[in-house]
């Protein structure tokens, strides 16, 4: 469906059948799942104050924020179709891309799109599987799939139990998609602490390396207690995908990483990572670590080692993801204050906390070291009742310059250019107004990428937004063209 909305200018505002490991994944042509309570970033509701309430009321009727899902765009940017959720009624998550496919994660399982006509997808097949988040990527016949939620065995029919259960599994789940509408469900590898995300990492044509992130609630999980301070890393056959194991788990804080509060209030302790992102061209990795950021080197793919960690104590309250630019000289990460479940696009929280962090990546070799320049955030505060915080981003493959398409949940999708690590800016956004002006409700876009001339955003909600930007500062990324993308393993675009 294509939009037919206005662009709109803010004011700123002031104050599948699918053949069985263990048990069947199910196809769905049509029909509802089951929604799954599993936990996640995925925010629930929460109760707003009268005064909260009102002045979200005043922000909509004197045009400082959009009505409630009122759809608002700049200019240079283009809404072209919007895919509603379908059999899967979870919330929506992370993108992947393949030729002419995307794969969208939903914590009910995962949907697959024909995305030959941008402007028209379609759905080609839906299995449904169980398991927060269901983090997803792909690697050639392979599609890999994090489950992060206490489950009552590794099959597509388990079902949610009490993580203090000594029996519960989480980790990877592998199906094969060497037929898109047929997707078959062929390893399970269980990791520590579960799979919240994960990176893929190639090595060669007949091996991928997968890089578990997960992390230690607290003390009450009897299969992830503290310390938690490394990740899982598997190596996968690819012709053999079954043979999947962990062959490490390196510890990467052996000093215990960020202690968080009290000795740091506000701040995250650090017990395992929230997301990685490798560069393999550069044999680096950037890790986004809860309390701490890093930078490791992977030029041997089973044993990733810390380069350089930094901590922001003053501004960040927990690290959770990376993105290098195009020469691998500067790394953005993100912080998600609140847990993508809290209102912090506003005045009250200011433009330096639930941002980006901009950090140059001097020296060389194991000599690099991550140097802070300046934050970024969007410059469109939003209403009370909006979950809005920095998300799930990638690069626009501009050469000489270094531009980001980024997921802000209610804050929409976010175009902005840190060419100048010290002067980052926005250059084009899309949004829509609140879910609701009385109350909290948590949605929004999960992750915003650009494939191949387009923007993918997967609303948690809504479903899958194809957007457009026309701008001569983007414009020559269109003659880029990928075969696949795993935004959390960058690609050498020239």
């Amino acid at each position: 469906m294509t939009s037919t909305h206005k662009p709109h200018v803010r004011r700123r505002r002031l104050g599948v059948a699918a053949a069985a490991f263990g048990m069947i994944a199910t196809f769905l042509a049509a029909g509802p799942a089951a929604a799954t309570p599993d936990p996640g970033d995925a925010p629930a509701e929460k109760p707003v104050t009268q005064e909260q309430e009102a002045e979200t009321r005043k922000a909509i009727r004197g045009g400082e924020i959009p009505g409630v899902d009122e759809i608002v765009h700049s200019k240079n940017m283009t809404h072209l179709a919007n895919i509603p959720k379908d059999a899967l009624e979870g919330t929506n998550s992370d993108l992947a891309f393949q030729g002419k496919y995307a794969f969208a994660g939903n914590y009910d399982g995962f949907r697959i799109f024909d995305i030959s006509d941008p402007e028209s997808p379609e759905t080609v097949s839906q299995v449904l599987c169980p398991g927060a988040q269901n983090d997803i990527s792909v690697s050639g016949d392979l599609l890999f799939l994090s489950t992060d939620s206490s489950r009552s065995d590794n099959s597509c029919n388990s079902t949610s139990q009490p993580a203090t259960e000594k029996s519960s599994w989480e980790g990877m789940k592998i199906f094969d998609i060497s037929d898109k509408r047929n997707p078959e469900y062929v390893a399970a590898v269980e990791t520590a602490c579960g799979s919240h995300t994960h990176t893929l990492m190639p090595a060669g044509r007949s091996t991928v390396y997968v890089y578990v992130s997960s992390y230690s609630p607290d003390e009450t999980f009897p299969d992830c207690k503290p310390p938690h301070d490394g990740i899982s890393v598997i190596k996968v056959p690819v012709k053999a995908p079954q043979k999947s194991a962990i062959v490490d788990f390196p510890n990467l804080f052996p000093d215990g990483g960020n202690p968080g509060g009290p000795q740091n209030p506000g701040v995250s302790r650090t017990t395992g990572c929230h997301d990685i992102t490798t560069y393999p061209k550069l044999k680096l990795a950037a890790g986004a670590c809860m309390g701490d950021g890093l930078i490791m080197d992977v030029s041997d793919p089973a044993e990733p080692k810390v380069i350089d960690r930094v901590q922001d104590n003053v501004n960040f309250a927990f690290w959770h993801s990376a993105t290098f630019n195009e020469r691998g000289t500067k790394v953005v990460f993100t912080d998600e204050l609140g847990g993508g479940g809290a209102a912090t696009c506003n005045a009250e929280i200011g433009p330096n906390r639930g941002a980006n962090g901009i950090y140059d990546l001097r020296g060389k070799g194991k000599h690099r070291e991550l140097v802070f320049k300046s934050y970024f955030k969007i410059p469109r505060h939003q209403a009370d009742t909006e979950n809005c915080v920095a998300h799930n981003g990638s690069l626009i493959p501009v050469r000489g310059r270094d531009i980001m398409v980024q997921s802000w949940y209610q804050g929409g999708v976010s175009v902005w250019d840190f060419t100048n690590s010290k002067r980052p800016k926005e250059i084009g956004y899309f949004e829509r107004g609140p879910i609701s002006a009385d109350k909290f409700v948590g949605g929004g876009t999960w992750s915003a990428y650009y494939y191949n001339g387009h923007i993918y955003s997967n609303d948690m909600v809504k479903g899958l937004d194809v957007l457009k930007i026309s701008d001569r500062r983007t414009d020559g990324a269109a003659r880029v063209r990928m075969d696949e993308l795993n935004a959390q393993t960058q690609p050498e675009y020239h």
